[in-house]
């Protein structure tokens, strides 16, 4: 049986590699990005399980992408990450149709549960 496949699409360089390591750790396999254009371009979509995107990218933000990526997959699960706690902001996340919202810090357990929860 495979690994699961997760991208994530971050512009914190930091925030990227804390995360792959927990994602590693807890055994799914993992593709990085540091734009929503880097991971559109990479041409990995039909591969991946489940994307985890920040909101505040440059360029294409992480709704603008959830939209863009649920056009052609529209059930693959989708997390989105924030720094910005604005209720609006989230709202429009999920109505995007995020499977689940996490407002930075992110708490590692609940990100692994959610990721769990998507498979």
């Amino acid at each position: 049986m495979s690994k699961v496949l997760i991208a994530m699409v971050e512009d914190d360089r930091h925030l990227l590699v804390a995360l792959e390591s927990l994602l590693e750790s807890a055994g799914y396999e993992v593709l990085l990005y540091f734009s929503a254009e880097d991971f559109l371009v990479s041409d990995r979509l039909q591969d991946i399980n489940c994307l985890i995107s920040d909101i505040g990218l440059p360029g294409i933000n992480g709704i603008e992408l959830l939209r863009v990526v649920h056009a052609s997959r529209p059930y693959l699960p989708v997390i989105i990450i924030t720094a910005r706690c604005e209720p609006a902001l989230l709202q429009a996340a999920m109505d995007a149709g995020a499977r689940k919202t996490f407002v930075k810090p992110l708490d590692s357990a609940a990100l692994l549960n959610a990721i769990a929860a998507t498979q």
